[in-house]
């Protein structure tokens, strides 16, 4: 049961509305004769909606809605007018109201108009929640792979020695290294430096800075990403595109713990402690000729795999709910939800030829061409529905629910792990990196699995 506030000098009205409201919608009613009124009740009663009349004497609608926004209530408001001026109505929207409507319209339309604005605050509630608990830098997924990760980071943060990730494009690098800066305690700033797109000639004063005048173009001085990351974390995204050359300086920089800049001959102590990433492999890469191997053994203190999305699929439901919720804060969009059917399709796709990136360049795609609040499977783009119907198996009913299409993710898992393994429960254990192997016969458990 809702608690609507309806704000109307016409009492016998609002009277009306209350009774109908509770008649058709369940919802109780408080009433207001005008905008004071409206505000003193907003100031003690939990409100869920206000049905808001913009022509009342005294303080009117629109100063309500300032009033609200003032004082930064985000109740949701319908105004409703007798006048059939729309123009008017639109500026209230412009006000911050959330939809508006006539009084000519029936009782059934009122109650619909309610609970969808009662839906929509829910979703907003969700959303804001979810940002807050999880953060826009969050490692999302609850797999054996990205607990291990988890575990991993944990242990590590707190160490101030150089780090390296190591995994494919589009895995969340950058994501794991602003998680071992958070949890690192660290004073100062996350800078990243994304090696592979600097011009090789602009590298090293990226890195080091340069004093005005080093260079043509140098019209003042700079600081480089080590004095900027001071007490921080410096992220060096792609060290693997890094020239020979520029591989050496940072190589002397990590070792003495000192900057020189471009055009300078004063040393600058710097504190940054690097975590760098790449999709190569750098032990390759050293036998080819093209990284220092001096310097590979400087950043590899600790390594940092990040599983690709194909070794992890249980977590597609959380991160599409994670992408869903922080694109539509980004792009400042009303809250959307992801259907079944449309989840069932991303969870069929073959993943094995992509990441997380391509995942979430693909939901922002469906969020923009979904022209309602929920994203179906027609929403999908067609290489992704017809790739997951390749991928079917079998002629049984898929699961329906968010919780029912995670549990068979994680059973489809649980089942390639033991047939990789031969069903031997304690090698299984260990490759999907559980605790023990009673961790993994409680899994088994949980979803019927048996050799059988």
């Amino acid at each position: 049961m809702s608690l609507i506030l309806i704000v109307d000098d016409a009492r016998p009205l609002a009277e009306q509305y209350a009774y109908d409201l509770r008649r058709l919608g369940g919802h109780e009613s408080l009433l207001a004769s005008d905008g004071r009124e409206a505000l003193d009740i907003l100031a003690r009663e939990p409100v869920d909606c206000m049905l808001l009349d913009l022509e009342m004497p005294g303080m009117d609608g629109f100063e309500v809605l300032r009033e609200r926004a003032r004082r930064g209530l985000t109740v949701p408001v319908i105004v409703y007018t007798g006048t059939g001026d729309f123009d008017r109505c639109a500026q209230a929207i412009r006000a911050g109201a959330t939809s508006f409507i006539d009084k000519a319209e029936t009782m059934e339309r009122v109650v619909q108009e309610i609970a969808q604005a009662l839906e929509r605050r829910r979703l907003e509630s969700e959303v804001a929640a979810l940002q807050k608990e999880m953060g826009p830098d969050a490692l999302v997924g609850s797999s054996p792979a990205m607990r291990k990760l988890d575990e991993a980071i944990t242990r590590v943060a707190p160490i101030p020695s150089p780090v390296l990730i190591v995994g494919e494009s589009g895995s969340g690098k950058e994501i794991v290294a602003r998680a071992v800066h958070r949890k690192s305690g660290l004073a100062g700033s996350f800078v990243a430096l994304n090696s592979a797109a600097l011009p090789h000639e602009l590298i090293e004063s990226e890195l080091f800075g340069h004093e005005r005048g080093a260079f043509t173009g140098a019209a003042t001085l700079r600081k480089g990403a080590f004095e900027a990351a001071a007490g921080g974390t410096l992220f060096l995204d792609e060290i693997g595109e890094l020239p020979l050359a520029a591989q050496a300086k940072l190589l002397r920089v990590l070792e003495a713990r000192q900057v020189t800049r471009l055009g300078g001959n004063r040393t600058i102590a710097v504190d940054a402690r690097v975590v760098a990433a790449t999709n190569r492999d750098l032990a390759a890469e050293v036998k080819a000729g093209r990284f220092r191997e001096d310097l590979l053994y400087r950043i590899n203190a600790h390594v940092l795999a990040v599983p690709p999305l194909r070794d992890r699929l249980s977590d597609v439901p959380e991160l599409v709910q994670h992408l869903v919720a922080a694109t539509c804060a980004r792009f400042r969009m009303k809250p959307k939800t992801v259907t079944a059917p449309a989840l069932e399709a991303l969870m069929a796709y073959d993943w094995s030829r992509n990441n997380v990136r391509e995942l979430r360049n693909i939901l922002e795609r469906m969020l923009i061409g979904a022209p309602g609040d929920a994203i179906g499977v027609d929403d999908v783009p067609p290489e992704i529905r017809d790739d997951a119907a390749a991928q079917r198996v079998g002629g049984g009913v898929p699961p329906r629910t968010f919780h029912e299409l995670k549990a068979e993710a994680e059973r489809q898992i649980i089942v390639a792990a033991l047939e990789r393994n031969e069903w031997h429960i304690t090698r299984t254990a260990e490759a999907l990196g559980l605790a023990d192997h009673a961790s993994l016969l409680k899994i088994m458990r949980r979803h019927g699995i048996s050799r059988e």
